[in-house]
């Protein structure tokens, strides 16, 4: 697939997309218009404290999910996305009707009630939002699909943030606001109608009504997937992040900038046009596959920022004069590129993370799991609402509360690292080969998706193993000879990501034939390089007889697979390479070298190794 857009094209994500953009494009025009009337013109409204209000609202939203997304997962598990989806846009459009009148009669009650009942409209929508996409696109089109959903949601966040700001401050803003908000839901109920026929994943299901009790089996059942429920937790920490830059936004720019409304709303395009390109982003740095090696990369770059947003707004500490958006602009220039990268980071840090609960969740729970997902978002950011509350309270600045959440978010990632060292791993792949490394794949499809299957590469470099898991969708159990394990780098990665290291030692091999069958048994991927460490070249080196001797009979598929490339003449390359023809300078010169990935067609289970050697001598 060349480019995500074109899946704008086809009728199985267009409608959806339309669907869903527009959903999200109303729902921040009020929320927005309801925030702004209350940071600016609180007066109109109410006599209580703009500043608590402006905390307060953003919690009250997500109630719902929190409340119901148990519920909510299981219809969406149990009905066709397509009617769910269609009821549920009739109901934005009583929502919208209960909030004009709030608007137009500048009643506090009415825009609270539907503040809350539009959190209910998404905590419905929010399984189906999801699960429809790895039930309608390929999966190498996942990453894509999500980059596209995640761009269009912040687009539309941005537009309806820009739209719910300039209404609300507009002479006759009640009108134009009630009028604009029952439009949209209309035409979101209209394109609802083009979505395609999404059948029930577990139509059988009976549903527990009861949304305590579900939430808690939700949760647990989500957790029995390690590292589905780390990328889960993964996911509800953005929001918390998140949630806590986008609900002082108003405040950051009133109070420290100095700015007046077009401030909060240029603070606000910067960092949804920041997401939204982060997340198209994705899909070219991937290379069209699930890539979590985005995830600690994105971290780091919200860590970061986010540090910097907070030594960039110091100096402007102490304005009094509320300055326009010219004004703001010729002095702010840092400010808002650091607002715009963590926005960018952000979307590299929860599109793989969505595209991982995808492909690594049961397909008849994938709406529960989703379900798990909102009430953890639901959960963190309530959280963060009310961390945010006490922080402000016991004296901290809004600067100040944005430098301790990007400093805890390093925290966070490490925490993750540590406990699924797959992140770890996959970021070096991934940093290898796209700054060091060009990678060519040929035939990487034949890698299967699913199922277990076993994996044998000729040895080029110290590195291979990394290459190897950047071309591969899914984890790999490496069987590796004991001399890998003593590399400073390597090694560490390969203990964390539980490689085995193998001896010619015959009790120590009958250990490694267990922990193969193990494997195997659990449907995962083993990957072994059995060429001894001989001066040949690029030849095909005989094989290691303990190794052999571990590759046949393989009881499940085997995949020859062969390296070459610019791997030969690195300053990683094994013993007796070929050497770049400038000798010791060419060994040195690293940048983007073409690395050639090719995987030949797979062998039936029990060959034996002169086969396979064969195979893959055929490759090179």
């Amino acid at each position: 697939m060349s480019s995500p857009f074109r899946l704008l094209k086809v009728r199985r994500f267009r409608p959806f997309f339309g669907t869903t953009f527009l959903g999200a494009f109303n729902d921040n025009v009020f929320k927005t218009a309801f925030i702004t009337l209350v940071t600016f013109r609180a007066g109109q409204l109410t006599a209580l404290d703009p500043r608590t209000l402006v905390t307060l609202l953003p919690g009250l939203f997500i109630l719902p999910f929190f409340l119901f997304s148990a519920t909510s997962g299981q219809i969406a598990d149990k009905c066709d996305k397509a009617v769910l989806t269609r009821w549920v846009k009739g109901f934005e459009v009583a929502v919208m009707l209960l909030a004009s009148w709030g608007f137009l009669a500048n009643l506090l009650w009415p825009l609270v009630a539907a503040l809350i009942l539009m959190g209910t409209h998404s905590t419905v929508f929010g399984p189906v939002k999801y699960a429809y996409l790895p039930q309608h696109l390929a999966q190498d089109e996942l990453v894509g699909g999500n980059g596209l959903m995640e761009m269009g949601t912040f687009v539309a966040i941005l537009l309806g943030e820009v739209l719910g700001a300039a209404l609300a401050t507009l002479p006759r803003g009640g009108l134009i606001t009630s009028l604009t908000l029952v439009a949209i839901a209309g035409l979101g109920l209209w394109t609802s109608w083009g979505v395609p026929v999404s059948p029930a994943a577990d139509p059988g299901l009976k549903i527990n009504w009861n949304p305590v009790t579900e939430t808690w089996r939700n949760l647990r059942f989500a957790k029995g997937n390690r590292t589905v429920w780390l990328a889960l937790l993964g996911i509800s920490w953005f929001w918390f992040f998140g949630a806590t830059l986008l609900a002082q936004f108003p405040t950051f720019a009133r109070d420290t900038l100095g700015g007046d409304e077009s401030v909060f709303i240029l603070l606000l395009t910067g960092f949804s046009l920041g997401i939204g390109l982060g997340s198209l982003l994705c899909e070219r740095l991937s290379g069209h596959q699930v890539e979590i090696g985005l995830v600690p990369f994105g971290a780091l770059g919200l860590t970061g920022f986010g540090v910097d947003l907070f030594l960039a707004s110091r100096g402007a500490s102490g304005l009094a004069a509320p300055q326009h958006l010219a004004a703001f602009l010729a002095g702010h220039g840092r400010l808002m590129a650091d607002v715009l990268l963590l926005g960018l980071f952000g979307g590299f840090y929860i599109v793989p993370l969505y595209a991982l609960i995808q492909t690594r969740s049961d397909p008849s729970h994938q709406s529960r799991i989703i379900a798990a997902n909102n009430i953890l978002n639901a959960l963190f950011m309530v959280v963060s609402a009310l961390v945010s509350m006490l922080l402000l309270k016991a004296g901290l600045s809004v600067p100040q509360l944005f430098l301790a959440t990007a400093l805890f978010n390093l925290v966070v990632a490490v925490y993750i690292v540590a406990l699924v060292p797959e992140f770890l791993a996959r970021f070096l792949s991934w940093l290898l080969v796209h700054t060091l490394y060009r990678l060519r794949l040929e035939h990487a499809e034949r890698i299967p998706a699913h199922g277990a299957a076993l994996l044998v590469c000729n040895f080029v470099s110290r590195v291979d193993v990394l290459v190897l898991l950047a071309a591969s969708p899914r984890p790999i159990r490496f069987v590796l000879d004991q001399r890998y394990f003593r590399m400073p780098v390597l090694g560490f990665v390969l203990r964390r990501i539980k490689a085995i290291p193998v001896t010619a030692d015959p009790a120590q091999l009958a250990e490694v034939r267990r922990e193969m069958a193990l494997t195997f048994a659990q449907g995962d991927l083993v990957a072994a390089f059995p060429e001894e460490d001989q001066p040949l070249g690029a030849e095909l080196a005989p094989f290691q007889t303990h190794l052999a001797d571990l590759l046949a009979p393989a009881p499940v598929p085997t995949l020859p697979i062969a390296l070459g490339g610019g791997l030969w003449d690195s300053s990683f390359a094994r013993a007796g390479s070929p050497r770049a023809p400038l000798g010791a300078l060419g060994r040195l010169s690293l940048l983007v070298r073409p690395i050639t990935l090719r995987v030949g067609p797979e062998l039936a289970p029990g060959g034996v190794p002169g086969a396979l050697r064969a195979a893959l001598q055929a490759l090179l």
